[in-house]
């Protein structure tokens, strides 16, 4: 069936899949490693790309090309390359677009492991880097070097909630022959779609809102053009961080339900981010559905929601955030985000710790700011549960 001209709950769930001789109403497991030709000019077909077919996992899969066309449709893209983790699809977009004697503009608020192997590792390989509030478009154009190969931006930036605008920082990259990538993490294909407004990739991490259900890690690329697609999968293949099959049927059967999990919490954050606003012990709280919330009007621009994601900021600091954090009962206090389940976090001190202090104040990771991600369980008990884990401040 072609799917691309759906709307787009109705690609979640039927685009990719894939028709077995059996009539499978899912796409199956193909678990294996390895598939066997037809004969010996079949195999020389299939690795000269005279012949489309599947030769080793690592290189295609029945099962994770189902999902990857599912994401790419979902994304208006040419293609998807689903790896083994959010951060191997970052390092797979790293490694394609960078090398000796290049240079990257990205968020200052970025995930911190994408920050982290970018100073740790692929700096020891002479890239360079600058890490930049990207909200800010004359700074981007001001850092933008005769060397500037990506800019690669965070929009909510995790865990800021700081937005970049996509569409102007594009037109800024294509002036300049620049690629711009994209990590959609935060808001999922069904609240924003960045290859629409001139993005050359999209990143997700799938753990988080695509699969939706914390109970795998994966990652996925998404290229707007063939050429660019060509290189990653490329690039994907010989690293080997490719996604395994019975992961990929998780993820297939996770993304299915995104558009009833994200309208629902995303209809509880806004009601938990007034709660926050209002209480007494909240200094501060940013949620792009709050009419207080400084850029609310970008995020309607590009936006198809606000989305679930809410940061805010104890009146004291650490130390209360920590008696908070200790105390409620039905959040989970865990990293990750974007799972049926609410999550609480402190980012200085879990998933941005590897950032150097003085970065992270630059960027707004301050000791004081914690990261809600707001489930699907009932409003009330979640603004229940935060009330009461708030009155032991």
């Amino acid at each position: 069936m072609n799917t691309k001209n759906l709307n787009f709950e109705t690609k979640l769930v039927h685009a990719g899949h894939k028709k077995d001789e059996f009539g499978s109403a899912v796409t199956p497991i193909y678990q294996t490693s390895t598939f066997a030709f037809k004969n010996a000019k079949h195999g020389a077909d299939l690795f000269a790309g005279k012949e489309k077919g599947y030769i080793y996992t690592r290189i295609g899969n029945p099962t994770i090309e189902a999902l990857e066309i599912n994401l790419s449709e979902l994304e208006n893209g040419f293609g998807g390359i689903a790896t083994s983790s959010g951060m191997s699809a970052v390092t797979t977009a790293y490694m394609t677009f960078l090398e000796k004697g290049s240079h990257m503009i990205s968020t200052n608020a970025v995930y911190g492991p994408s920050r982290g192997v970018m100073e740790s590792h692929f700096s020891k390989f002479g890239v360079e880097y600058s890490y930049i509030d990207t909200s800010d478009l004359e700074l981007i154009k001001k850092s933008i070097q005769k060397n500037t190969k990506l800019i690669y931006i965070e929009t909510p930036a995790n865990p800021t909630m700081l937005l970049s605008d996509i569409e102007e920082i594009c037109k800024i990259a294509k002036k300049n022959n620049i690629i711009v990538v994209v990590d959609n993490t935060f808001c999922s294909p069904y609240l924003q779609r960045p290859l629409d407004l001139g993005v050359d990739v999209v990143l997700h991490s799938l753990t988080k809102f695509i699969n939706g259900h914390a109970d795998i890690v994966g990652g996925v690329l998404i290229a707007k053009e063939p050429e660019i697609y060509n290189k990653l999968r490329k690039t994907m293949v010989y690293m080997g961080c490719n996604m395994d099959p019975h992961q990929a049927f998780l993820v297939s059967r996770g993304v299915k339900t995104l558009a009833l999990r994200v309208e629902k919490s995303q209809e509880s954050a806004m009601k938990v981010a007034k709660f926050l606003e209002n209480h007494s012990k909240i200094e501060w709280i940013k949620y792009p559905g709050l009419d207080s919330f400084s850029q609310k009007k970008l995020a309607e621009k590009q936006m198809f929601g606000y989305g679930s994601m809410i940061s805010f900021g104890l009146i004291g600091g650490f130390n209360e955030g920590k008696i908070l954090m200790d105390n409620v009962k039905l959040a989970t206090l865990a990293v990750s985000l974007g799972g049926v389940e609410t999550l609480i976090q402190h980012p200085a001190s879990m998933t941005h710790a590897g950032i150097a202090k003085n970065d992270k104040l630059k960027a707004g990771i301050t000791d004081s700011l914690v990261r809600f991600s707001v489930g699907i369980e009932n409003v009330e008990d979640i603004i229940k549960d935060l009330k009461q884990a708030l009155e032991m401040i």
